[in-house]
């Protein structure tokens, strides 16, 4: 377990390979780190691992002037290969006891729970670092993703003693009902990553976490 797992809250923002790469992609990570972005998933599934793993160097730079997390997505060799601060497991991915063999005790291990409480505990045991659940809201990223309650987060919240991960659906414009049901931070793609100013959309979400502590 890590010891700073309050360092995962606020606007956790994943890539999109819609976006472009290369340039494209760092200047996006770029501005929603400069907008307040307190983590960056690199998401990308394709199969070019020379330019992923480029990439994914490139944004772990970047997230380090900014002091944010770097989370890879799904990947546990990449995270491993480039220093990231952690991975990021599906359903389908490695368990958290491989991952956890690989990256070590000091690196941050999420795991996504979809709708599932039960999920979430067993995860919990397994050693995860944090759980995400969702979609909360119709995701075009995954439009037939199952539905998480909002009263899931209080319960998860009253059951595990790890940060808990909102995904699937969020904007500015809904994440204050998120944000109060319990989510300690918000996972966004289209909301923040694609927008036409992804600095300012950015920045929205992140005020609302700054006015929760306020």
């Amino acid at each position: 377990m890590i010891v700073n797992a309050d360092r995962i809250a606020g606007l956790y923002v994943l890539t999109d390979p819609a976006a472009g790469g290369g340039e494209a992609l760092l200047q996006r990570v770029a501005a929603v780190l400069a907008g307040g972005a307190s983590l960056v998933q690199y998401r990308d599934k394709s199969s070019d691992q020379v330019r992923r793993q480029q990439e994914a160097g490139a944004i772990r730079e970047l997230c380090g002037r900014h002091e944010a997390l770097f989370i890879v997505n799904d990947d546990v060799a990449l995270a491993a290969a480039v220093d990231a601060d952690g991975v990021h497991l599906g359903r389908d991915d490695a368990g958290v006891a491989e991952a956890r063999a690989v990256l070590g005790p000091a690196r941050i291990i999420g795991v996504s729970c979809y709708d599932s409480l039960s999920r979430a505990e067993q995860a919990a045991a397994a050693g995860a670092d944090y759980v995400a659940f969702g979609s909360v809201y119709p995701s075009a990223t995954k439009p037939h993703a199952v539905r998480a309650s909002l009263s899931l987060f209080g319960e998860a919240k009253r059951r595990l003693r790890l940060p808990v991960v909102a995904i699937g659906g969020i904007t500015p414009d809904n994440a204050a009902a998120v944000i109060a049901a319990g989510a300690d931070a918000v996972a966004v793609i289209g909301s923040v990553f694609l927008a036409a100013d992804p600095e300012r959309e950015a920045q929205r979400l992140a005020a609302l976490f700054a006015d929760r502590h306020c």
